[in-house]
């Protein structure tokens, strides 16, 4: 079964998430998903309110951007989550809009080297496992959790170039693909995930996270349109979705078909509506995805 999720974008302020999170909880979603962009909501702040605020659904975080994060900071923080919230949070990692790293004095030289080095930490420390290593980026010293996950955590990565989709086969247990994804998009990452992991000798299972830019009620083609067209992608072929809740169904099915396992639907940054566009996708997507 294809897990249907819904993201609160970090345009809402966060007094607003209690409300959304509770909504999605009780209306049947599978899964609810929060971003950590500069300089917005905390990550990590905001999924553990959320999972505190609801009862079963799976709260995802996607994504945390490393250069802002020491790797056993992270790892403390998600081991607390899952030991909190058993089987109820996912978390993700990534580069992190560059310019936004590079405010922060952050930038890396080689987003692909830290992503790596710190992907590898992080499985390691979250498995338990008492970690020294000195990379490029990632240095630790005999470091290990005093509370680690019961049976380790799932680790994902965001990606969206083909070196970093690689990547994320290599090292990680899974990829989150953003909305600048189509389906042929989620397809080519497939092969490119699957190439990682042969490289790399892995062969457990694999799981890919895909948005789908959603947009629904009244004006919802021209908002999907103008936000496209804000992001440079009003030429490319199969992105995003405007329409009924069988539109968006039918494209939720065409992206779990090219590859993805779970489809998290992405509002507009201009909805004018978040209550109601989390009612739509549980009430009236959700049973009309298999």
């Amino acid at each position: 079964m294809t897990a249907l999720g819904a993201i609160l974008r970090p345009q809402l302020p966060p007094e607003r998430f209690r409300s959304l999170a509770r909504l999605a909880d009780g209306t049947g979603l599978d899964e609810l998903w929060l971003w950590e962009d500069c300089f917005l909501e905390g990550g990590i702040s905001s999924a553990a309110a959320a999972l505190a605020w609801t009862e079963r659904i799976r709260v995802g975080v996607g994504l945390l951007p490393v250069p802002l994060r020491n790797v056993a900071v992270t790892a403390m923080e998600t081991a607390t989550l899952h030991r909190m919230f058993p089987g109820r949070a996912s978390v993700g990692v990534g580069h992190g809009v560059q310019d936004w790293m590079g405010q922060v004095g952050a930038r890396a030289g080689s987003p692909v080297t830290l992503l790596r080095e710190y992907v590898t930490a992080l499985r390691a420390l979250l498995d338990g496992e008492r970690v020294t290593t000195g990379g490029r980026y990632v240095r630790l010293d005999d470091v290990a959790l005093g509370w680690p996950p019961r049976g380790g955590a799932e680790v994902l990565v965001g990606a969206v170039g083909p070196r970093t989709v690689r990547l994320s086969g290599e090292v990680a247990d899974g990829t989150i693909l953003s909305e600048v994804t189509p389906p042929e998009g989620v397809r080519e990452a497939r092969r490119l995930i699957d190439e990682g992991r042969r490289a790399a000798g892995r062969t457990g299972p694999h799981t890919v996270v895909a948005y789908l830019l959603t947009a629904t009620g009244p004006g919802a083609a021209a908002r999907l349109r103008a936000e496209l067209a804000a992001k440079g992608l009003a030429d490319v072929p199969g992105l995003g979705v405007a329409g009924d809740a069988a539109a968006v169904a039918e494209a939720v099915r065409r992206v779990a078909e090219a590859g993805a396992d779970r489809v998290v639907l992405e509002p507009t940054g201009d909805e004018p509506d978040p209550e109601g566009f989390v009612r739509f996708a549980a009430e009236e997507v959700r049973p009309l995805v298999p």
